[in-house]
C-alpha cells in the first residue's frame, strides 16, 4: 500500500466541480438584472413602492434596512419579479445564508419589545367609586358655568367614533334603529373636505401598521389588534406601512377601498385628498 495523496487532491483547480459560493451575491444578481433590463433604481422603487434606500441597500446585500428577515424576503421577491428574474433561486440562496427560513411565528419581536406582563389585580372598587363621583362633580359644574352657551357649542367627533344623535322634544327616539354605525359610516362622518382622512381596521386579525403625515412627523407606529381600528387626518397626505395588509381593510376619505391585499404581504401606501381616484 502507498502512501500519499488521493486522486481528488490531485485534480486540477480548473476541473474541481463549480461550488454554490462562485455563484454572484443576491444583490449583484439583482443589480445585473435590473441593469440588463434597462431600469433605475429610481424605475424599480416607483414600480415596487420600496424606498430607494432600502433598494440601494438590498443591491449591496444589506438587508438590516428591511426590518427583519420576513420582510427582506418580502422585498427580494418584490425587486426580482420588477426586474424580470426568477425570485425562487434568490429566496433560497437567502435562507442558506441566514439560517433558512423561521418558522411562521407571530413577528411581535420585530417591532416591539418584550414586556413582561404585571400581574393582574382586583379591580380597586373604592378609587373607582371616587373617580365616578369626581366625574359627576365635573359634569355638574360644566353644566352650571356654561348654562344656555352649550347650546350652541359643536360636539367634537373623537377618532373612530360617531356623534351622538340630539333628541328632539317633539320625537320619541326610534328604538328599532341600530345605535352602532358599521366601520364605513364611522368613514364617512369622519372625512372632512379640506383634509385626507385613513381609517384603517382590522377584522382579519393583528397587523402592524406605520402612519406619518406629509411633514414625516410619525402618526402611529404599533399594532392594530383584531377588531380594533384607526382614523388618521391630514391636510394634504398620509403615507401608510401596512405589515400585514390581508389582514386589514382601508376607508379613504370616505370610501371603501376594495384592493385585494396578499395575506402577509407588506404595502407601502400613499393617500391624498383626490383619492381614491374615480375611475
Amino acid at each position: 500500500m502507498s502512501i500519499g495523496n488521493s486522486p481528488e487532491d490531485n485534480t486540477p483547480e480548473d476541473e474541481r466541480p463549480f461550488e454554490e459560493d462562485d455563484r454572484p451575491s443576491i444583490g449583484t444578481a439583482l443589480r445585473q438584472a435590473r441593469i440588463d433590463a434597462g431600469l433605475t433604481v429610481d424605475d424599480v422603487s416607483n414600480a415596487t413602492r420600496v424606498r430607494i434606500a432600502i433598494v440601494q441597500a438590498i443591491e449591496q446585500d444589506d438587508f438590516a434596512p428591511c426590518g427583519g428577515d420576513v420582510y427582506a424576503r418580502g422585498h427580494i421577491r418584490t425587486l426580482a419579479r420588477a426586474v424580470h428574474i426568477d425570485p425562487d433561486p434568490l429566496l433560497a440562496q437567502f435562507a442558506a445564508e441566514h439560517g433558512g427560513r423561521p418558522a411562521p411565528t407571530p413577528a411581535a419581536p420585530l417591532f416591539e419589545a418584550e414586556r413582561i406582563r404585571p400581574e393582574r389585580q382586583r379591580p380597586n372598587w373604592t378609587a373607582a367609586m371616587v373617580a365616578a363621583i369626581v366625574a359627576v362633580i365635573g359634569f355638574v359644574g360644566f353644566t352650571l358655568v356654561n348654562g344656555d352657551d352649550g347650546a350652541d357649542a359643536k360636539t367634537q367627533v373623537a377618532e373612530g367614533s360617531t356623534p351622538a344623535a340630539t333628541k328632539s322634544p317633539d320625537r320619541k327616539p326610534d328604538k328599532t334603529a341600530d345605535p352602532t354605525p358599521d366601520a364605513e359610516d364611522s368613514a364617512i362622518a369622519a372625512a372632512p373636505q379640506d383634509k385626507v382622512t385613513v381609517r384603517v381596521t382590522a377584522p382579519e386579525g393583528r397587523s402592524w401598521i406605520s402612519a406619518h403625515d406629509h411633514n414625516g412627523r410619525r402618526l402611529f407606529d404599533g399594532f392594530l389588534e383584531q377588531g380594533d381600528s384607526k382614523t388618521f387626518q391630514d391636510k394634504e397626505k398620509i403615507d401608510l406601512v401596512l405589515g400585514d395588509a390581508g389582514a386589514l381593510q382601508l376607508y379613504v376619505n370616505g370610501k371603501k377601498i376594495d384592493d385585494e391585499f396578499r395575506p402577509g404581504g407588506v404595502e407601502r401606501l400613499t393617500y391624498t385628498k383626490g383619492d381614491p381616484e374615480v375611475g
